[in-house]
């Protein structure tokens, strides 16, 4: 008999006569439970440690970090090095240890609650506030999506191939990728996507820059009474912690479906990883273009080409080429993740079912407006004559005028014990949130003061 006999009520029992008689022998790769997800890794024998745990994990914290430099962020970099040299370097410091604190507080808030951004707004201040952020979050987010489609655009041109060609191409592509994938291949691709980024490093490093100046531009604070300088400020802040890196890793981290009693140094790690890996691209950005368009004296871009030039210590006359595929590259990653941040947060505000796995069926809402942006990005970039790189910095100051809003309902969501438990924000997670709110917040409001003083002649050159 293969059961051991059991009292009434209990369940059977195997004996070995039931085991099988031959060691079943187990597919090429390991199956690992990290933290509450099933992670699939093939060729391996052994579970990784250590570092190559990590990496194992990584996901939505590489991805929005990466998709934060997107072709706004290029284009803002680009000229902050061109028109400053190495003295803004000292701001992506700062907004780099802001940016990891905001960025981790999100995924916190999204393992602690299970819901997004949106979705959280609604429900602890109410409909009125939830629609307010809304129309913040779509115009800056809708404002983007036009740039991205406009950037691949300006690159196609770099390749010598119409606009008119590419840029629906690109849309339907990326379409298809969110609409016709699963999270986890969508999340691969998109991680497969930012291998672009790594032609700046090598360009910053054989253009030769004065290293005594970088370290001095990225230690020591250096303010100019020039009214560009608050612009560009202002510029990096929004193009550094943006609104939608906030939408996206937060609903990223639900979909995955990080647990709260889960959530700890893994989550951390690909937070901070993503984080410090994006910024320290968009200082390389700032260092290549200072040690060749600023040296040449060429301090305003206004066309693709001319921020091409920063790569041409690495890339000489394949410059344009190179520039083009990472801005192709950058705009692609962000002409996905932006638009599928919206309509997260669209549907998180209205209490739609959202997800990529979901089909039209059961997600109309959340598919529906996906589409929709990506068809009107597409669409408006194709106006002629649109300025592409002033279009860029513009896009990224009005997002550093909008980010304070989004701050302000993070750091109150955070803090707010009913919902997030024993993850709820400690004193130096609030100590530095509340400190990049306040430096954000002064900046913008300087700027738009000397704005408002320029229309009367006060303060103008």
């Amino acid at each position: 008999m293969n059961v051991a006999e059991a009292p009434p009520g209990e369940p059977k029992l195997a004996t070995d006569e039931s085991l099988p008689r031959r060691e079943r022998k187990l597919g090429a790769g390991l199956r690992l439970n990290i933290r509450g997800r099933s992670i699939k890794l093939r060729g391996l024998r052994r579970s990784p440690t250590g570092i190559f745990l990590a990496l194992a994990v990584l996901g939505p914290g590489l991805i929005t970090g990466s998709a934060g430099n997107d072709a706004g962020g290029i284009a803002t970099y680009s000229q902050a090095g061109a028109k400053f040299g190495y003295d803004l370097l000292w701001v992506m410091v700062v907004i780099t240890v802001s940016l990891m604190v905001v960025q981790e507080m999100c995924a916190r808030l999204g393992a602690a609650t299970g819901r997004g951004v949106l979705d959280l707004i609604r429900e602890r201040f109410g409909a009125g506030w939830v629609v307010f952020a809304e129309l913040v979050v779509l115009l800056a987010n809708g404002s983007l999506i036009v740039t991205e489609f406009a950037a691949i655009g300006a690159a196609a041109e770099l390749f010598g191939v119409s606009r008119l060609i590419l840029v629906p191409v690109a849309a339907a592509v990326v379409w298809y990728l969110v609409v016709g994938g699963t999270y986890a291949w969508v999340e691969k691709v998109f991680i497969v996507m930012t291998l672009v980024f790594f032609a700046y490093p090598l360009a910053a490093i054989l253009a030769r820059p004065n290293w005594g100046a970088v370290a001095h531009g990225l230690l020591v604070p250096t303010v100019h009474a020039d009214p560009d300088f608050l612009l560009l400020f202002v510029a990096l802040a929004g193009a550094t912690v943006t609104p939608y890196q906030q939408l996206f890793q937060q609903a990223a981290v639900v979909e995955r479906g990080v647990a709260r009693q889960h959530y700890g140094t893994a989550e951390r790690v690909d937070t901070f990883f993503g984080m410090i890996f994006s910024n320290v691209i968009g200082a390389f950005v700032i260092i290549a273009a200072a040690a060749t368009l600023h040296q040449a004296g060429k301090t305003d871009i206004t066309t693709a080409a001319e921020a091409a030039s920063a790569l041409a210590p690495v890339a000489g006359p394949y410059a344009q080429a190179l520039f083009a595929i990472g801005l192709l590259g950058a705009a692609l990653l962000a002409a996905a993740v932006l638009p599928l941040a919206t309509a997260y947060s669209t549907s998180e505000a209205f209490g739609f079912r959202k997800g990529v796995d979901l089909d039209f069926r059961r997600a109309p809402v959340f598919l529906n407006v996906f589409t929709v942006l990506i068809v009107l990005g597409a669409g408006l970039s194709l106006i002629p004559g649109l300025p592409i790189i002033q279009l860029l910095v513009l896009i990224q100051v009005l997002n550093g005028i909008l980010l304070p809003i989004i701050l302000l309902f993070l750091l109150l969501l955070a803090n707010d014990r009913r919902l997030t438990g024993h993850l709820r924000n400690r004193w130096l997670s609030n100590t530095l949130g509340w400190g990049t709110f306040g430096l954000v917040t002064g900046a913008v409001v300087l700027l738009l003061g000397s704005q408002f003083l320029g229309l009367f002649g006060i303060g103008s050159a």
